[in-house]
């Protein structure tokens, strides 16, 4: 079982790297699913992605219920909802309009409700 959940967070992380330049495939999902397999199966990936210098600050305050930075609330969402306005704007079904608009404040809703890190919490 360790072998495929190794094999899922390698794959996770590949998405969640992939999600930073892809606008409409979404880093932090990815992140937290890596972390999630890592924790369960490799203690040593599991700490190599909390200490990596890109993505460790925001998973550690994440993981520990501390939330995330306000700039990165901030810019998440002035990131995809200009990506979810083009994608409703291009796609010609109402109904899938619609349900990218829900997704969209779906996730503007979880990320208003997470804690707030900030930097004096280090």
């Amino acid at each position: 079982m360790k072998i495929v959940l190794v094999t899922l967070g390698c794959l996770f992380l590949v998405l969640a790297v992939l999600g930073i330049f892809l606008p409409l495939l979404p880093t932090t999902p990815f992140l937290l699913l890596a972390s999630a397999c890592f924790a369960r199966s490799s203690d040593r990936m599991h700490n190599w992605l909390r200490t990596h210098g890109r993505f460790g600050r925001y998973l550690r305050d994440y993981e520990d219920g501390r939330g995330i930075p306000l700039r990165g609330k901030i810019l998440a969402m002035a990131m995809m909802w200009p990506s979810m306005a083009y994608s409703m704007y291009k796609v010609p079904h109402l109904a899938l309009k619609v349900m990218l608009f829900l997704i969209a404040c779906g996730v503007t809703c979880y990320l208003l409700r997470l804690p707030t890190s900030h930097p004096q919490d280090d």
